[in-house]
């Protein structure tokens, strides 16, 4: 077999491949072996027709059909491999020549990863939000803790905002009550947001026993999206009691005896959160610029199906569950048409980009990734999930998914050696001093969220994987 490459652009080469006919033996056996198994000759034992009976009766064309069919892509993959490319699609092949008994001659132009260079990012600098925890958002914290332990007392007066009502819905579309539609002792809280819009102005004012009506768009159902005339009544009037900010309040809600410990820990754990939140934001701001050093040309077929997969995704996973459509949630969002698919293209690209180079890293760092380290990123990412370890990890293993969090851990590392040799500043000029472990899992997190894993995972080539 003889192969060369045309480079047709920086992302799509053409494969031309010459193979004697010698070479195609092994195929051709294998062609009259599955014939013989599947047709059927008087005066021949099925499996014992002999070759020139079979040219005879089904021709030499349809032989030669199953055995080229069956070798194509053996011969495909020798030349990939000798070539040493990386493709990231199926091929498109062409048979140019097949002349039985000389040359099986053909052509497969497929896309590939293109060639990066990573410059120099040592002199990286990037601003984050310094981490500052204030009285009021100790306060915060406090009283958000301090609700959760509300209690509530029956009232004998008109509802009121904050107010904890029991009520009765009964939602009616065209004049018939939905079967869906009927709810009874139902606790909602006077402001929440919580239940149908136009809920809140219905029932303030309104005392146990007393009804409203108001009209509203179903949010999910069997009528969503259409307006409904919902009657509420209100069985009950409960007004909501905060417990006092005293020592005795930290007891009950924490293990700490007195309220300022209580208070000192609160703190203690805002701050954690920001250093996270600023963490995760020097590993985004890091990506960023490394991007902006770094060409990388995107192919087209790849981002087509990135593209696709995102709003497949969108529509049928995260939009099917909130029970609403592409075009109510743009309505929603007050973006038209043409700005949804602008960004997410433009979200495509950069995912994209982002693998590529972080996978470029991988190799030029000579990163690898061990067995503690997957467990870890199984770990977390089953966690994610909803999924038990052991289940989420038979569900990656049963659908070959091994390679793309082994995959997706290279890259986390990656990025976090690009973070440690890059300048990170708060906005007070103070320079950020990443924590190791935390650093690992902030960056890891930044890696899984970018890269068009799912439209690669489509568009691999026969036995040729994408993933470094």
């Amino acid at each position: 077999m003889k192969s060369a490459v045309e480079t047709l652009n920086p992302t799509r080469v053409r494969l031309t491949v010459e193979v004697p006919f010698e070479e195609l033996k092994d195929s051709l056996d294998a062609a009259y072996k599955k014939i013989n198994q599947q047709v059927t000759v008087k005066g021949f034992r099925k499996g014992k027709i002999p070759a020139r009976v079979i040219d005879q009766r089904f021709g030499r064309g349809a032989v030669l059909e199953e055995a080229v069919n069956d070798a194509l892509p053996k011969f495909y993959t020798d030349a990939v491999n000798e070539a040493e490319l990386s493709v990231l699609g199926q091929p498109e092949v062409d048979i140019t020549e097949l002349k039985d008994g000389e040359t099986l001659n053909f052509t497969a132009e497929v896309d590939i990863r293109p060639s990066i260079e990573i410059p120099d990012f040592s002199g990286i600098e990037v601003e984050v939000d310094a981490v500052e925890v204030t009285d009021e958002d100790v306060d915060k914290a406090v009283e958000e803790l301090r609700e959760r332990f509300a209690s509530t007392a029956p009232v004998e007066r008109a509802a009121e905002d904050g107010d904890v009502v029991t009520i009765d819905l009964r939602a009616e579309v065209d004049g018939e009550v939905l079967e869906d539609g009927v709810a009874d002792g139902v606790s909602y809280t006077i402001g929440s947001g919580e239940l149908l819009e136009g809920i809140d102005d219905a029932v303030t004012g309104v005392e146990a026993g007393g009804e409203a009506t108001f009209t509203s768009e179903l949010k999910g159902g069997s009528a969503a999206g259409k307006e409904a005339a919902v009657t509420v009544k209100v069985t009950q009037v409960a007004k909501r009691e905060l417990p006092e900010l005293d020592d005795e309040f930290a007891q009950l809600a924490s293990e700490f005896d007195t309220i300022e410990e209580l208070r000192a820990d609160s703190r203690k754990r805002l701050e954690n959160m920001k250093q996270y939140d600023q963490a995760t934001q020097a590993q985004e701001r890091v990506l960023e610029k490394l991007l902006e050093l770094v060409e990388v040309p995107v192919p087209e077929k790849l981002l087509e199906d990135e593209i696709n997969t995102r709003k497949h995704n969108l529509e049928h996973h995260q939009l099917g569950q909130m029970g609403l459509d592409l075009a109510k949630y743009l309505e929603i969002q007050g973006k038209s048409e043409e700005e949804f698919d602008a960004e997410t293209k433009e979200a495509a690209v950069k995912g994209i980009k982002t693998q590529f180079v972080l996978d470029e890293l991988v190799k030029q760092e000579k990163l690898n990734v061990n067995q503690e380290e997957l467990t870890e990123h199984l770990m977390r990412r089953a966690a994610s999930s909803g999924m038990s370890p052991d289940q989420f990890a038979q569900a990656v293993v049963e659908g070959g998914q091994v390679p793309l969090l082994v995959g997706e851990v290279a890259r986390g590392k990656a990025l976090a050696v690009v973070v440690e040799k890059a300048t990170v500043k708060d906005t007070n000029g103070e320079v950020v001093d990443l924590d190791d472990d935390e650093d690992e899992d902030t960056t890891e997190a930044s890696a899984e969220e970018t890269p068009a894993e799912s439209a690669e995972e489509k568009t691999e080539a026969a036995e040729e994987k994408t993933e470094g």
